[in-house]
């Protein structure tokens, strides 16, 4: 067997090219302002993606940069600012933020129908409650396409994710619970995940540590979402062993251009919503 391969980038552009006729059909241009606290390196790639895709799409971008040691009443203030701002429809503060600001404040001041990161408590509970949320977190909600490519009926699926982070693995559970899949979840304390891993029809790497997973931990046929960006040796490699697991897997995403591709399709795509919805 040799894995079918999940281009996340073929099914992003498909995506983007979507909302590009979608935008251009709209009587004004959705608008996107992005927060930027510091000079983190990853964090300034992550926007500059984010605002290159936008812009090929015919969104409008702001990017409000912020110095490292600015106040969190101050960082509070702009937020205030945004939500009153009629032309803004999709707020994203960029995380990680600074260790002096509370993060959770900050998210929560972020009004729900702008909060197309899709992390504010609103959204998170209505996810959580089985309703739909205004947002759902662009990571998740871009892997959850991405393994219904290849199995569209997830009812009863045996599903392994590996990291417990708000931003990915506590989201997709639930997304994937609502789909009535069997969902464990692991983290740095669990022991013997390679025999969790082993039983799963569906593994998703979300743990930040590079070729974790090994051939010897799934199970044949299973399907492999790689969500993890780390470097290996001078290049980009993920959280799953690509070379050695691809004949033993069913199908998986490659790193790069599977999940990453995927988030900042849904990002757009939830910009693209909030519009609509402030505009009802």
């Amino acid at each position: 067997m040799t894995a079918k391969l999940i281009d996340g980038k073929v099914l992003a552009q498909s995506i983007r090219d979507k909302l590009r006729q979608e935008i251009a059909s709209l009587p004004a241009v959705p608008q996107l302002d992005i927060v930027l606290v510091g000079n983190d390196d990853a964090s300034e790639i992550y926007v500059r993606n984010k605002i290159k895709a936008a812009d090929n799409i015919g969104l409008k971008t702001n990017l409000h940069r912020l110095p490292e040691e600015v106040e969190q009443r101050d960082l509070l203030s702009l937020i205030d600012n945004l939500n009153a701002d009629p032309q803004v429809n999709g707020i994203i503060v960029q995380l990680p933020l600074p260790e002096h600001l509370d993060m959770h404040q900050i998210i929560n001041r972020i009004n729900p129908i702008k909060d197309v990161d899709g992390f504010h408590p609103v959204n998170t509970g209505m996810l959580q409650n089985d309703e739909k949320p205004y947002f759902i977190a662009a990571t998740p909600l871009g892997v959850m396409r991405l393994i219904q490519t290849v199995c569209p009926d997830l009812s009863g699926k045996n599903v392994v994710i590996i990291g417990a982070s708000l931003i990915v693995g506590r989201p997709l559970a639930t997304l994937l619970l609502n789909k009535e899949c069997t969902v464990t979840i692991t983290h740095i304390h669990t022991k013997n995940i390679k025999e969790l891993t082993q039983k799963a029809d569906i593994v998703v790497a979300a743990c930040g540590v590079a070729n974790l997973v090994q051939e010897q931990w799934i199970k044949d046929g299973a399907i492999l979402i790689d969500v993890g960006i780390n470097r290996c040796e001078g290049k980009i490699c993920g959280d799953i062993d690509f070379d050695s697991v691809k004949e033993k897997a069913a199908a998986i995403t490659p790193v790069p251009g599977g999940v990453g591709p995927m988030t900042i399709a849904m990002l757009l795509h939830n910009t693209l919503e909030a519009y609509l919805l402030q505009h009802k």
